[in-house]
């Protein structure tokens, strides 16, 4: 089962659709344009059930097989990134400060085209949902989904995803079972002393060497307080203070982030924080406070999903293009959510070029999208074969 071609036939159609999305990107919970562009195409393409406004921007397509079974979710994100565009493509975005950097256009192209060739062959039983998310760049629009009832509306047995992935090879698909990316958490620490005068620092209680002091002792908290075969990441992103040469300000703000794929990795980090920053600032006098935010959680694959899209995968790539075992991701995702409520799986899908994620050079391939739609339509038409089900049992997920 190589690269479906009725699906490859499509690439034009999908590649301009992919490029008009990425000339029109739009923000978290603002996919109105491409969210009309989605359920357009669904309903033209025959899929029995399109329903939009999920989750304020979402879209979800019910597809019916040719007989009764379970149902299994397929999901892509839709949102873009506020950030400025730089390769100077001919499609380029049209939206300054706005642009497709991390190829969610590219996944809604491949959930596209599998969602269409599903609903021209129907070659399973049961249902396949199309979920086509808003928001997933940090403001939590799967979340959304599923308090608008996303679950309850459409059930699903068992769930899947795919993200390109630039700097591999264009034909390598990757997934790990369990933690295979990073909780995410933000933090703050509010920092305030007493200004004075640049040339009388005596007079100061100074906010901005409580802030460095404390930027290199967070740091000893992964190196020394982490067990060693864990991971964890604690990065000070952001340090703001002061506002002329010769002023030493009242206050200073630090601000970061902490991955980790361990609950417990992750209490321990706030507890240390908490500690290291009370004792630096009575040291010199001043005063701070630590604020963490949880984002997202790590996202967990099911090990018998994980198995069962490997086996997908080897018949499209081919086995030696597939990695069973790929090395967990600090990135975090919140699809991660969706895996917490239903099993599935998280796949990678290669291209070997294009620039890193969350750069200005960043370009995806369009030539990845039947590969990427391929994998979705097979695995849901071997989740729902009648052959699958006889041995598994309708409604039963391995």
């Amino acid at each position: 089962m190589p690269i479906i071609e009725q699906i490859q036939s499509y690439l034009p159609e999908l590649t301009a659709i992919r490029r008009d999305i990425h000339a029109h990107p739009e923000i978290g919970f603002e996919e109105t344009r491409t969210a009309a562009l989605v359920a357009d195409c669904l309903r033209r393409w025959g899929v029995d059930r399109v329903e939009t406004g999920i989750g304020r921007t979402g879209v979800v397509g019910v597809i019916q097989g040719r007989g009764e079974g379970p149902a299994i979710g397929l999901r892509a994100d839709m949102d873009a990134l506020p950030m400025e565009e730089g390769a100077g493509l001919s499609y380029r975005s049209v939206h300054p400060g706005v642009f497709h950097g991390c190829g969610h256009d590219g996944h809604t192209a491949m959930l596209l085209g599998a969602a269409r060739y599903l609903a021209e062959t129907r070659d399973f039983a049961g249902r396949v949902h199309v979920i086509f998310q808003p928001a997933e760049e940090g403001l939590g629009g799967a979340t959304a989904m599923m308090e608008d009832g996303l679950f309850d509306r459409f059930p699903c047995q068992e769930i899947y995803g795919i993200h390109n992935w630039p700097g591999s090879r264009t034909g390598w698909i990757g997934t790990r079972p369990g933690a295979a990316m990073a909780a995410s958490s933000s933090f703050d620490v509010a920092i305030t002393g007493r200004g004075a005068h640049g040339a009388m620092p005596q007079q100061a209680i100074d906010p901005v060497m409580v802030a460095v002091t404390l930027a290199q002792a967070f740091q000893t908290i992964v190196s020394r307080n982490v067990e060693p075969r864990q991971t964890a990441i604690l990065s000070i992103t952001e340090l703001h203070a002061g506002s002329a040469y010769n002023v030493i300000p009242d206050s200073a703000v630090l601000r970061g982030t902490i991955r980790t794929f361990d609950a417990g990795v992750e209490a321990l980090i706030a507890r240390r924080m908490q500690e290291i920053t009370a004792g630096v600032a009575a040291a010199f006098g001043a005063t701070a406070t630590v604020t963490i935010r949880a984002g997202y959680p790590a996202l967990v694959n099911s090990a018998d999903h994980v198995a069962a899209a490997c086996r997908v995968a080897a018949d499209i790539v081919g086995q030696q293009n597939v990695d069973a075992e790929a090395v967990p991701l600090t990135g975090s995702e919140d699809f991660a959510f969706m895996l917490a409520q239903v099993p599935g799986a998280y796949l990678l899908v290669g291209q070997s070029g294009g620039g890193n994620l969350h750069n200005p050079a960043y370009v995806f391939d369009d030539t990845i999208i039947p590969i990427g739609a391929s994998l979705l339509a097979r695995i849901a038409e071997a989740r729902l074969s009648n052959r699958w089900l006889s041995r598994h049992g309708a409604g039963k997920s391995t």
